[in-house]
């Protein structure tokens, strides 16, 4: 930039004063105010006149938006700025209620309909709808596409969870578990690299909702959960389910063993119990299921309130938008890798605790570090903000472990609402800190301390069979005491030793007779 160029640079900043009042801190130019009438003096190197007095009103010819960093934003699209800023804050608060309804909605129609099939109805919803969001004529029209959006992200999470855990054999749970995380943090990164191109919140919407189409034609391929189906009586599309996955997984010998009778035989009392209908008061009904769903209550709501407070203060640290979507996914990759280890050697309880405990200590000690330390309070918050995703991992495979077949998606629908209010309440909170600057980040850790404590309460499931029926879960934990470790139960123990994807146990044994069969289920196979 030339002198000429700077110098006019500065006149217009100069000029502009004349037009523009200051704002109530006195640094810059106020937003959404202009003098009725041009105030010429105010240029005079020693004007000494007292502004306060002369006559201001709002900005009738509209606004002119900074353009450096997104060409085109929702903001900028219905101005959503002065007195119609809290529109902005509401799409979000919008769209979290929608993944909160469709946590509630999704998960029960799961359990009623199959997890396959409300999974390809959420790819296409999402499709759809996230594409319409995209050409949204009008504010309203926008919100109402945004939550109807945020209920097929719940389909889509809550049915690919449980479809992972009611597939994947119990040795290989952890390791899929944690890894299939890590494209959460893939698609952040990628959102980033996106927004950065695009620069236009239309195309940034369509193209990051197209994709939904592909997935959902291929999604014709999955298999659904052999599990669901024994229990919802369609025995033979569960066998021919089963098959075909043995022949993926190059063990066709299962194919001839594993008959309708031999199915049967294993999973009777399972079946005999799935002929009741179960609500989302089962979740609270029996003294085990109780004790779960009121301590996993508590970790989801504290994990999601805990993350987005710290993910909040990440955005006070003066880096550009695209640079702070980047550092939170890296923050992820090795907060992830430690999570994959500890669920793998210390179990799914210590490692919950643990994960909860350290990002409630990392909370309250950025709390003592002075704000020109800024170095040091990125980090710690970067910290934090790793060991609530770690949290985050830990508390989708454990609430999948923990919850019956039968009721598997309304528990999971039941916590994940539980999260979305939250991350909900989590804004709201920053509103302490008029009352004292360190309040918020007090109540986040507190939360994040008592999330803790309840979650030491929960049974251990580390090579643990899954759990079918609510009788086995009270059968196994209805006392205080953790369950004693079994034996590897897999999904299909002992030659029927299979799962979605090529993921199978070295192990080649023969089906068991039904007489010798050990445990019930599935697991006893």
């Amino acid at each position: 930039m030339g002198f000429a160029d700077l110098l006019e640079e500065v006149e217009e900043k100069q000029f502009i004063k004349a037009f523009i009042p200051m704002d109530s801190s006195g640094t810059r130019l106020d937003r959404c105010k202009r003098y009725v009438e041009p105030q010429w003096q105010l240029l005079l190197p020693n004007n000494t006149g007292n502004v306060s007095e002369l006559q201001t009103e709002g900005c009738l010819d509209g606004w002119t938006f900074d353009d450096s960093e997104f060409l085109a934003t929702t903001v900028s699209e219905w101005e959503l700025v002065c007195s119609l800023r809290p529109l902005k804050q509401m799409i979000q608060t919008i769209y979290m209620g929608g993944v909160l309804a469709g946590a509630i909605i999704f998960g029960g129609l799961s359990d009623r309909f199959g997890r396959r099939s409300v999974l390809m109805w959420s790819y296409l919803q999402l499709g759809i709808l996230g594409c319409s969001s995209a050409l949204s004529p009008s504010y309203s029209a926008y919100c109402v596409f945004r939550f109807l959006s945020g209920m097929a992200v719940s389909g889509i999470i809550l049915n690919g969870v449980s479809l992972k855990v009611e597939w994947i054999p119990t040795k290989e749970r952890t390791l899929v578990g944690t890894l299939s995380s890590f494209f959460f943090t893939f698609g952040q990164m990628i959102l980033a690299g996106l927004a950065y191109w695009l620069r236009d919140w239309r195309k940034l919407q369509l193209v990051v909702c197209a994709p939904m189409f592909l997935f959902f034609s291929y999604s014709w391929w999955y298999v659904e959960s052999a599990r669901w189906l024994v229990l919802n009586r369609q025995s033979e599309e569960a066998l021919k389910s089963l098959h075909r996955v043995a022949r993926i997984n190059g063990k066709p010998e299962v194919v001839d063993k594993l008959t309708l009778e031999v199915l049967h035989s294993h999973m009777n009392k399972e079946i005999e119990s799935s002929r009741s209908t179960y609500t989302a008061y089962d979740l609270l009904k029996t003294r085990a299921m109780r004790r779960i769903s009121i301590c996993l209550v508590v970790v989801w709501f504290s994990t999601s309130f805990a993350y987005y407070g710290l993910a909040m203060d990440l955005q006070k640290f003066g880096v550009s938008i695209y640079q702070m979507q980047l550092i939170f996914g890296a923050v992820d990759f090795p907060a992830k890798l430690m999570a994959l280890g500890m669920l793998t050697y210390l179990g799914r309880r210590v490692s919950q605790a643990t994960c909860l405990f350290v990002s409630a200590v990392i909370i309250f000690a950025n709390i003592f570090v002075p704000t020109d330390m800024q170095t040091t309070r990125t980090v710690l918050a970067c910290l934090g903000k790793g060991f609530t995703s770690a949290s985050f991992t830990t508390v989708y495979l454990y609430t999948g472990e923990l919850y019956p077949t039968v009721i598997r998606q309304t528990g999971m629908g039941f916590v994940s609402t539980m999260a979305r209010i939250g991350s909900m309440a989590a804004p709201a909170v920053l509103i302490l800190d008029e009352v004292f600057p360190a309040l918020p980040s007090m109540v986040y850790g507190g939360s994040a301390v008592l999330a803790g404590c309840f979650a030491c309460f929960l049974p251990e499931t580390l090579n643990i069979p899954l759990p079918d029926t609510i009788e086995d879960v009270e059968e196994r934990w209805s006392v205080t005491s953790p369950a004693p470790r079994k034996e590897e139960g897999v999904s299909l123990k002992e030659g029927v030793d299979i799962c979605v994807g090529g993921v199978a146990s070295t192990e080649d044994v023969t089906l068991k007779e039904p007489k010798e069969a050990e445990g019930t289920g599935l697991n006893a196979l």
